[in-house]
């Protein structure tokens, strides 16, 4: 079975529209057939994917430092929890043989993520597609950010080939089927 990391938000306080689309976004993973891999949440976008993934009969591995446990951060209904001993581990795994990685909105924590994930597949060591979820825009202004890096030549042109762009989760899969095919040579040029 094909493996889905998604990075989101664990806030219960962001609009019904992140939770909407990550709604979504569980029914697509479920229904394609694609184990989702997430950070093991119980709250938040975290929790409602887990949830609704499950609901559709997907399996759902969840990855999550120990010492969250400790205050129950963990979803206690997922397939399978693996616990690390810490963020640098969680973060590894959550990248590690999987067939693609998708950013919903989220905060400091997703950014961080999504920032190393492109990172690594710049120099090669993941090849996997990246898709940024842009519901309502925003992530408008990372994506601005990412095309200034490119055209003040911190980033290659090719390198907007890394991750790919879409406006909603019904949006993810065909992305991710579509994605622009990776090389684990892209460390040759990875330079500017």
């Amino acid at each position: 079975m094909k493996r889905v990391t998604v990075y989101c938000a664990s806030s219960n306080k962001v609009d019904d529209k992140y939770f909407d689309d990550a709604r979504v976004l569980a029914k697509e993973i479920a229904n394609n057939n694609y184990t989702l891999v997430y950070g093991g949440g119980a709250h938040g976008l975290m929790g409602c994917i887990a949830d609704t993934a499950l609901e559709c009969g997907g399996k759902v591995v969840g990855i999550m430092p120990e010492f969250m446990t400790k205050v129950e951060w963990n979803h206690p209904s997922i397939s399978e929890l693996v616990l690390v001993d810490d963020m640098h581990q969680r973060k590894a795994l959550l990248a590690k043989d999987v067939d693609a990685i998708v950013a919903l909105p989220g905060g400091c924590g997703t950014l961080e993520e999504l920032s190393e994930v492109i990172t690594l597949k710049r120099l090669g060591k993941i090849t996997c597609p990246i898709v940024i979820v842009n519901l309502d825009g925003f992530y408008d202004n990372l994506i601005a950010l990412l095309n200034l890096m490119i055209s003040e030549n911190f980033l290659r042109e090719e390198h907007r080939k890394i991750w790919s762009v879409v406006d909603n989760s019904a949006e993810v899969i065909k992305a991710i089927e579509n994605a622009y095919e990776w090389s684990a040579e892209a460390i040759e040029y990875a330079a500017v």
